[in-house]
């Protein structure tokens, strides 16, 4: 009887890890880095380090822009080439890489929640 529940629990775990993987790889990542172009549906970022540089798509009427502390809201027209941005972005849209909240970062390049 104890075999029984074990092999049963071991393949509900077994399910349970193949159902929630997909999720898991396409969750949310972060972009630090300083805005290459900006424009109405995409923006450029180079990260200073790496010279890494990624392009995000930007959705009509997006409006998640907001300062380091994430307390002030910002506009997208704010946003300039040259200014220090953290990009919180993902690909479950097609595999298109798209930004999801862009933070506004001081000189100093700090991380999103750094005090």
């Amino acid at each position: 009887m104890k075999a029984l529940f074990a092999k049963t629990l071991l393949a509900a775990v077994a399910t349970a890890v193949m159902v929630l993987t997909p999720q898991l790889v396409l969750a949310a990542s972060t972009f630090y880095g300083i805005t290459v172009h900006v424009s109405t549906n995409n923006i450029k970022v180079q990260d200073p380090k790496t010279k890494q540089t990624l392009s995000f798509e930007i959705l009509p009427k997006f409006d998640q822009v907001f300062s380091a502390d994430g307390k002030t809201t910002y506009q997208m027209k704010d946003v300039k080439a040259g200014q220090y941005v953290g990009i919180i972005y993902d690909q479950k849209a097609l595999g298109i890489r798209h930004a999801d909240k862009i933070y506004l970062l001081n000189n100093a390049n700090e991380k999103i929640g750094a005090q």
